[in-house]
């Protein structure tokens, strides 16, 4: 297996969302992504974890700062995604916080 580093973002197709989540408080793990150009298809989820952080204004509280999942693609790829609770600063929009930190694939490539 080879694992590439992407670290791009990727846009949720918002009919397959997953709302069931949500009633959680974790986001909606869609089940397709806009890409490059093309759509990647959820098969699996294999695994999900939560990153934290300190609250920003000094309480000692820690925060979830980032939802992550690591999923099996309809083309058997692993791919691990993350969701930013925050938007990042300088972001015009609000909506860019899914995306693809890495694909693993058996062949080495992504195409």
């Amino acid at each position: 297996m080879s694992r590439r580093f992407v670290s791009e973002e990727i846009k949720p197709v918002l009919s397959t969302i997953d709302s069931a989540r949500m009633a959680i408080g974790e986001p909606g793990l869609a089940r397709e992504f806009q890409w490059c150009e093309r759509t990647i298809r959820i098969a699996e989820v294999l695994r999900t974890w939560r990153e934290t952080g300190p609250c920003h204004h000094g309480s000692g509280e820690m925060y979830v700062r980032k939802h992550w999942f690591e999923v099996r693609t309809a083309e058997e790829q692993i791919m691990r995604i993350y969701f930013e609770r925050q938007p990042r600063k300088g972001s015009h929009k609000a909506t860019q916080r899914w995306f693809l930190f890495s694909v693993e694939s058996e062949a080495g490539g992504i195409e």
